[in-house]
């Protein structure tokens, strides 16, 4: 409309700009609400053009417009099936594994645990695949790839603690591929870790540098890369096949001494003499262990009694070598390589000797990194039939190194297998003596490999970071989710690399690869679960286009994760799973809230309402039965907390345990303060943050405040999930209030805890209760049992003790005995009951003689009753007067009727009492009743009606009584005599205070028994004033009145 001054609200796929020629003729009766709602034209629009592209992956090209402002162009990667999903894949899986360890492992497992291996891992990466088609399919995944997916499938809290782990996994991985990069890079890697260190860090330093300049040089280099291993690969194969066609060259040969297999980078030839000009000469071999000449030679023991032996390191496919490579051939530290199973140990420079003790977990560890390439599909796949492709390439890869396991123990000398570093054949790479036409296709292609893939988890790893950052769930992280004007994380960039370089520092691939597998193998684990979780809960929302999947094949995936992480390694499986849990509860009670429907809130909800039809079958046993409370507080005029310390005593008493509901009431309408509502709500929900106090909070709007707390006492809660237990603050000043409601309140709402079967808590001073920020010293829980209503008052002391508050705290329980007690045999069977009880406290009866009545409390009596008479003299406010004549309107409602101006009123056996009350209040009154709901905010009319109100003869009598009393003179008030009934009672709340004063004015802490009220409401002043009595002198007080059932109970 014209002149709207009304911010509107915007949103990044909604546009609120109308066209009024649209707009304003054909959907005129939607315009009041087209800000929130606008037209689906407008919503389509801007749906068709939005994208999913990473941040990371856009590249920005400045472009200056024709009005001379610079512009920033964003230009997405135009990438095909092939280049955005299957070379990624093969960069990763055909990757630094492949080309270093494969051949190890199946040397050292055999070909039958190799396959094991291989399948066990290619397995869980299958199911994880498909999985993740699942959930990648269900809508679109922006930046963050896996740890958005985890996020927004299980909540903040996993996808923040897994979305760490594939952080800081991916970050490894760049340590595993540039240290290999340096495996291949060395001549001699073995012995060398200084070196590795010192290149590994400068070669970081270079990739780094490269990916901080952008993106789209590693693209670039990236389909280079990427060819080399493709190229690797044929090569592999093309050399098997020419190993089946041919017999195999002599290039590649594997010298033996006995059974012990030679370095040969230190001699030229496998002889110990050789013949030059008909002359015996010692070799280099000779001279590697023996000293002198032939003659008087010294020789090593071993040299001397065995012989050499020069074997081909490629047999060839058709060698039958696959019979010997078939099993096993583990090692301890420093054993020499040997073609048979058992071998010796030895610390000599010319044998080639295991690195490392082998066995089948440390294998699995160690390959695992190889089939995590999955995790790099995400930012390039929107569809489910590319999903499908992925999932076919995945197979293809599990054929791929099955194959490849097969091959390489068919064809492959086992010394050579188990020549890590490639010792045994000058330094070549085990799978390079392998290639056709030249090893050194597969030396560059696994360089490049390596240097590929250490790029792309340099560029990957920050923008998971980023995202992390961005989403805000751990602030600490708030810094790295700033980036360069083109997109670059240049902070998570800086930290990745210092990450990276630990890893590097470790200066051995075989060690950080289990690390790398642990933190993947945790993504994979809650990749699993998401799917599964979302897949039984049915949520309409879980609309996945891929629909080859399963719940079961989720869990089988997520088990298989879970044990393969503890067959890796067991003790980072506690690492990471225990870094994993600090992350979550860190996100839980120190992250930003967020909401994102995810599948454990979903879960929850499931949850909570089959716990909640099941606690409705059945009332909670006695041995359940905890105080679920209902605290009723009181606000301010600024609508804030007016005692913060009775959330400080709810969170004390609870623990964070059982149900707390916090609630407030404001008097009016709801239309009209439902701004002040949630205003209050809020304030209600800070000060239970800062107070520590778990539950919930409501605040309701009601004509008055005696309805409103009414109707939370009686609605409360939802099923079986109710409360209890009322707690509330004593009135303080209801002497001094100008107003009695608050006190009347107060006694009404002891009436209706005590129908609806209630217990309630009554903090008398609670501005003197302990914040939870104090630590009382030692002090007393005294608790004054007068009479049995439940055993409340001694369960309430122990669970204020678990806090710790109240620990130092020690509980004692007082009790009365009267002239007719046994008071020793009374103090024997308190013992022995708190003795059953479990509950340790100190017992002592307190005897209580039958004494005449003082003339003080005689006094104090008479002071009360006056008192309380003057007031009813005094008819305090027009809300009393408005209230009486509700109730008369109400009592004769039958009997009212309006007559017309000038009319005689008809002569009958009723009396008309037109002056018990105000022709204007009556009036008042009358309207209020009869107007309607619909006219409440009309401007009433004046009118010339009144209210005649007719009764009979008795009502007469009686009203005439009422009013007689009401009227009585001063001198009539002062020559009354004090209700004998009320001074007993009166007697019993002084001797009483008398006694709780003397044994328990120190105390930190005094229960009582708190006093029903009186069945006539006619002495509900009185009662106040008896409590106040008896709570006199004491500094902090709960006043308890059970719910008439057992709360505690001496049976297990």
């Amino acid at each position: 409309f014209p002149g709207d001054e009304t911010p509107r609200e915007t949103s990044s796929l909604i546009s609120t700009d109308h066209d009024d020629s649209i707009y304003g003729k054909n959907m005129a009766l939607y315009e009041d609400e087209m800000d929130s709602t606008p037209m689906v034209s407008s919503l389509l629009n801007k749906l068709a053009n939005y994208t999913n592209i990473t941040q990371g992956a856009l590249e920005h090209e400045e472009a200056e417009s024709e009005d001379g402002i610079q512009r920033v162009t964003v230009n997405g990667p135009q990438m095909g099936t092939f280049i955005g999903v299957f070379l990624p894949c093969m960069q990763n899986i055909l990757g630094v594994i492949l080309f270093l360890r494969l051949t190890w492992i199946v040397g050292t497992a055999g070909i039958m645990e190799a396959l094991a291996i291989v399948f066990m891992c290619c397995s869980c990466t299958m199911l994880t695949a498909i999985s993740m088609s699942a959930i990648a399919t269900n809508g679109v995944v922006p930046a963050g790839g896996s740890y958005y997916m985890i996020s927004r499938a299980l909540g903040p809290e996993f996808g923040g603690a897994v979305g760490l782990c594939v952080y800081l996994g991916t970050t490894f991985a760049g340590s595993m591929y540039i240290l290999g990069t340096m495996e291949i890079f060395l001549v001699k890697p073995t012995g060398m870790q200084n070196n590795m260190r010192i290149y590994g860090t400068c070669c970081l330093v270079i990739m780094t540098l490269v990916v901080f300049v952008g993106v789209k040089y590693v693209n670039k280099m990236a389909l280079v890369f990427l060819s080399c291993v493709m190229l690797s690969i044929m090569a592999i194969y093309a050399g098997v096949i020419q190993s089946a066609i041919k017999p195999p060259n002599s290039q590649h040969r594997v010298c033996l001494l006995g059974n012990r297999t030679l370095q040969n980078s230190r001699f030229d030839k496998c002889e110990k003499t050789e013949l030059i000009n008909n002359v015996t000469t010692p070799t280099q071999l000779w001279k590697l262990f023996c000293t002198g000449g032939i003659e008087n030679a010294t020789c090593d023991e071993y040299f001397t009694h065995n012989n050499l032996t020069e074997i081909q390191a490629v047999r060839g496919l058709l060698s039958g070598v696959i019979s010997d490579n078939m099993w096993g051939h583990y090692g301890q530290y420093r054993d020499i390589v040997s073609p048979e199973r058992a071998s010796d140990k030895s610390d000599e420079s010319h044998y080639v000797l295991h690195d490392v003790t082998t066995f089948f977990t440390l294998l699995v560890g160690i390959y695992f990194p190889s089939v995590t390439g999955i995790l790099n599909l995400y930012n390039f796949l929107f569809s489910a039939e590319r999903w499908i492709f992925a999932v076919l390439v995945n197979f293809s890869i599990i054929k791929m190194n099955l194959s490849c396991v097969v091959l390489f123990g068919a064809c492959i000398e086992g010394v050579v297998l188990r020549d890590k570093y490639g010792e045994s054949v000058n330094g070549t790479l085990a799978v390079a003596t392998l290639a056709w036409p030249s090893s050194w296709v597969i030396v560059i292609g696994s360089f490049f490999s390596c240097c590929g893939a250490g790029l792309q988890s340099l560029t990957g790893a920050p923008r998971i970071l980023q995202a992390i950052a961005r989403d805000g769930i751990m602030p600490f992280l708030q810094v790295f989710g700033h980036s360069k004007s083109n997109g670059e994380p240049t902070w998570a960039l800086l930290l990745t690399a210092a990450i990276c370089e630990i890893g590097i520092l470790i200066g051995s691939l075989d060690h950080v690869a289990p690390i790398l597998s642990m933190f993947f193998l945790m993504c994979y684990l809650f990749v699993n679960l998401a799917c599964a979780v979302q897949t039984l809960l049915r949520t309409p929302n879980w609309r996945p286009r891929f629909k080859f999947y399963h719940w079961s094949l989720s869990f089988l995936g997520m088990s298989l994760s879970l044990s393969l992480m503890f067959v890796s390694s067991w003790y980072y499986a506690f690492v990471v799973i225990l870094f994993s849990g600090c992350i979550y509860k860190y996100i839980e009670y120190r992250g930003a809230e967020k909401e994102w429907g995810d599948g454990i809130r979903g879960l929850s909800l499931n949850a909570a309402q089959y716990a909640l039809i099941k606690l409705e079958e059945a009332p909670p046993h006695t041995k359940n039965w905890r105080p679920q409370l209902l605290v009723l507080l009181k606000l301010d005029s600024d609508l804030g907390v007016k005692h913060p310390c009775l959330l400080s005593f709810t969170s004390q008493l609870k623990a964070g345990k059982g149900l707390t509901i916090v609630c407030s009431v404001l008097e009016g309408t709801y239309m009209a303060r439902e701004a002040d509502a949630k205003l209050s709500e809020k304030n209600i929900k800070a000060a239970m943050a800062k107070e520590k106090t778990k539950g919930f909070c409501h605040v309701v709007v009601s004509s008055n405040q005696r309805d409103g707390f009414s109707h939370l006492i009686q609605s409360a809660g939802l099923g079986g999930m109710k409360h209890n237990s009322v707690l509330m603050a004593w009135p303080a000043n209801w002497k001094q209030a100008e107003s009695s409601l608050s006190w009347k309140n107060f006694i009404e709402t002891i009436r209706e805890t005590t129908a609806a079967h209630q217990a309630l808590l009554v903090a008398k001073n609670i501005d003197k209760f302990p914040t939870n920020q104090d630590r009382l010293d030692e002090g007393t829980i005294d608790v004054w049992w007068i009479v049995h209503d439940g055993g409340l008052l001694m369960l309430l002391p122990f669970l204020l003790r678990q806090h710790k508050v109240w620990r130092r705290c020690k509980m004692r329980i007082f009790t009365v005995a009267q002239m007719d007690d046994n008071s020793i045999q009374m103090k024997k069977d308190l013992q022995m009951f708190l003795y059953h009880l479990r509950l340790d406290a100190k017992v002592e009866v307190v005897e209580m003689h039958a004494g005449d009545i003082s003339a003080f409390t005689y006094e104090k009596t008479l002071v009360m009753e006056q008192r309380s008479q003057m007031l009813k003299q005094m008819q305090l406010s027009k809300t009393e007067r408005e209230r009486e004549i509700q109730s008369i309107s109400d009592e004769s409602r039958n009997s009212i009727r309006r007559k017309p101006c000038g009319e005689k009123p008809t002569q009958s056996n009723k009396f008309q009492v037109p002056t018990i009350i105000l022709d204007e209040e009556a009036q008042l009154i009358h309207d209020r009743n009869t107007k309607s709901h619909a006219t409440l905010n009309d401007k009433a009319t004046p009118t010339s009606d009144r209210v005649h109100m007719t009764w009979t003869k008795e009502k007469l009598i009686s009203e005439r009584n009422r009013h007689r009393e009401a009227h009585m003179t001063v001198r009539d008030i002062f020559n009354m005599k004090p209700d004998q009934t009320n001074v007993r009672r009166m007697h019993t709340a002084v001797k009483l205070n008398e006694v709780v004063v003397k044994k328990s004015k120190g105390a930190k802490l005094v229960l009582l028994n708190m006093p029903g009220p009186p069945k006539n409401k006619g002495g509900d002043e009185n009662y106040m004033e008896f409590l106040e009595v008896l709570t006199e002198g004491l500094e902090r007080v709960l006043l308890v009145r059970g719910s008439s059932r057992e709360v505690i109970t001496i049976y297990s």
